[in-house]
């Protein structure tokens, strides 16, 4: 499958929130034991090393969103549902838990996870912040998957595989995101935007 980019108009860690990290601890291990997985099956399922697994269990390591999400996918979860944001209803309004920052930039970008659907399909909403000189390195989602976004403040670069592209403040762009891919501030001030992303797993 070629990459696809339509112009129209990972890996850092998790951020150092306790709660989040808590949070996150405790859903995978309580989804893994209801599922009667050990960490054994769950390393091969997830393509994660066991001793991550352990470690992120035990409220020791920051995962990465690359992380989370192969994690995620194992248990027939969404990111959301593993950092209590899905919501599953006709409708519901997020006010409680707060929205949760998943990624802190080097020079204090960040990307925060606003409201996402339950597992095992995901639909995300992000907003996102990169501070110049920042780049966030993503690694491939399953096959399929597509983000859509929007830049409201400055210039995103985006790379799939050899192509590179630059939004600007006010544009929008789609991208198939199946494979490696990564984000950049272009220029000399912040780029801000929101992303939307579909993955699907049935």
């Amino acid at each position: 499958m070629t990459a696809t980019v339509n112009i129209l108009a990972e890996e850092a860690g998790v951020a150092q929130e306790p709660d989040v990290i808590e949070t996150v601890a405790r859903n995978i291990q309580t989804r893994r034991r209801e599922r009667g997985l050990s960490l054994d099956q769950l390393s091969a399922r997830a393509d994660v090393s066991k001793g991550m697994l352990v470690q992120i269990e035990r409220g020791a390591t920051n995962p990465s969103i690359g992380t989370l999400c192969k994690v995620a996918a194992a248990l027939g979860a969404s990111v959301a549902d593993l950092v209590n944001l899905a919501r599953s209803s006709h409708a519901a309004v997020v006010s409680a838990p707060p929205p949760r920052a998943l990624w802190k930039g080097p020079r204090g970008g960040s990307a925060t996870l606003l409201v996402g659907s339950t597992g095992p399909d995901m639909l995300e909403l992000w907003t996102w912040e990169l501070r110049p000189g920042e780049r966030y390195d993503a690694v491939a989602h399953p096959v399929g998957t597509k983000e859509l976004l929007h830049v409201t403040q400055g210039r995103l670069g985006i790379v799939i595989d050899s192509f590179h592209f630059v939004i600007a403040a006010g544009r929008s762009a789609s991208a198939l995101t199946d494979r490696p891919h990564a984000y950049e501030c272009v220029g000399g001030r912040p780029v801000r935007f929101t992303m939307v992303v579909m993955e699907r797993h049935s």
